[in-house]
């Protein structure tokens, strides 16, 4: 089930959250490669933990897709900093305080937020191609996320194959 406020082929809307690091993290920062959202409910738990050390024990995979990975919750970047070197996680973890960007992205219809955990795939041109929204018992398979990131580059191939398909059937000459 995808959220209320988001629709496969919209815009993203941006964002701005701190990492793990402190730093600011956006989201249009990253416009020109897809980007992975991983919403998940909380630090240290059975099915989090699980879920974010896949992407590290995955990471190769993950990395040859080309694209940016995130991780959200609610946690501090502190909680955030000590999770992710406590478990040697790749990627960068944002903190989501009071889950606003979770309600904008990954709002289950019926469940409320503290049931779910999401995964949205964005194109490199800001476009949500995918919204996975699931109880937080279960966990997203690494090689789904995957192939919908690969899904999400090949979008772009394919519009931009179209576009140079129809350019050169309008410039061609007849004889």
């Amino acid at each position: 089930m995808t959220s209320r406020n988001i629709a496969i082929g919209n815009p993203a809307s941006d964002f701005v959250l701190k990492s793990n690091k402190g730093a600011d993290w956006r989201l249009a920062d990253h416009f020109g490669s897809v980007a992975v959202l991983l919403f998940y409910p909380q630090n240290e738990t059975m099915v989090c933990t699980r879920q974010l050390c896949a992407v590290r024990d995955n990471w190769q995979a993950y990395l040859e897709t080309k694209a940016v990975i995130v991780g959200i919750s609610e946690a501090s970047p502190g909680e955030h900093a000590a999770f992710s070197s406590k478990f040697d996680l790749p990627i960068p973890l944002l903190a989501d305080p009071g889950r606003v960007v979770t309600n904008t992205f990954a709002k289950h219809w019926i469940f409320p937020l503290n049931f779910t955990r999401a995964v949205v795939v964005i194109d490199a041109k800001g476009i949500i191609r995918n919204v996975d929204i699931m109880l937080r018992v279960f966990r997203p398979l690494d090689e789904q996320i995957i192939t919908d990131i690969y899904a999400a580059r090949g979008d772009a191939l394919t519009e931009r194959y179209d576009k140079l398909r129809g350019a050169a059937s309008r410039t061609s000459i007849v004889r």
